[in-house]
């Protein structure tokens, strides 16, 4: 099981700012299940031509996989329960929030400049990490995912950052129904969602989701900086 131990320090592949200029923003991916932060870090130079001035880093999740022979995760998925994913999540969350610290005190940089893309698993932490973050993060992306303990959230929920989400309406791994469920959860609480069912997509990411990442980031940071 995932603990946030202080010995553990996450670290991945990082690209940018493609400028060449100090790092106006810090863009954090969060890989899924059995992955690692080479799989997101391919989202850098497509965004980066949106936020020529942005860093991004794409952290690996803190233990090996037990469910694939490679790869790492979050925290374990044998067991599926609202709860166990709850448990799961709330047990990584502190040390991701050590890291994105660690990241914004690196850079020199705030909240209000911090964006978290996830995918899959990695959604699930960007959301239950960001919302429960004291300062408001620029705003959140997330990919083929679910809202864990949307149920506590009411009670836990610290800042209202804007969130895209975008889904697959053919995913065999996270049901599309997580979408229209997180979307509804969240606006409950004032949160401002955009949502993107995508059709015949499955598990993954398709050049439509990039165009909507792009869009959103130009959206939250107010200007086009291509």
């Amino acid at each position: 099981m995932t603990t946030a131990s202080e010995d553990i320090t996450l670290d991945g592949p990082r690209e940018g700012p493609r400028s060449g200029n100090a790092p106006r923003q810090l863009v954090v991916l969060l890989h899924g299940l059995g992955a690692n932060g080479q799989d997101l870090i391919a989202l850098a130079p497509v965004l980066g031509t949106v936020l020529p001035d942005a860093v991004f880093v794409a952290p690996n999740a803190p233990s090996p996989c037990d469910m694939a022979p490679f790869g790492y995760q979050w925290f374990s998925l044998q067991a599926r329960t609202p709860e166990s994913l709850y448990i799961g999540a709330e047990e990584a969350r502190p040390l991701l929030d050590r890291f994105l610290n660690d990241e914004l005190a690196r850079y020199g940089l705030g909240d209000e400049q911090l964006v978290l893309v996830g995918f899959s698993q990695g959604t699930m932490m960007a959301l239950h990490t960001a919302l429960r973050r004291a300062g408001a993060c620029a705003g959140v992306i997330g990919y083929s995912g679910l809202l864990v303990g949307g149920e506590r959230l009411a009670q836990e929920i610290a800042s209202r950052p804007p969130v895209l989400l975008v889904h697959g309406d053919q995913d065999e791994v996270v049901s599309p129904e997580a979408l229209p469920a997180a979307t509804a959860a969240l606006q409950g609480l004032g949160v401002r969602v955009t949502q993107d069912l995508r059709p015949g997509l499955g598990h993954g990411i398709d050049e439509a989701g990039v165009a909507l990442a792009a869009s959103f980031l130009q959206d939250i940071f107010g200007e086009n900086e291509s």
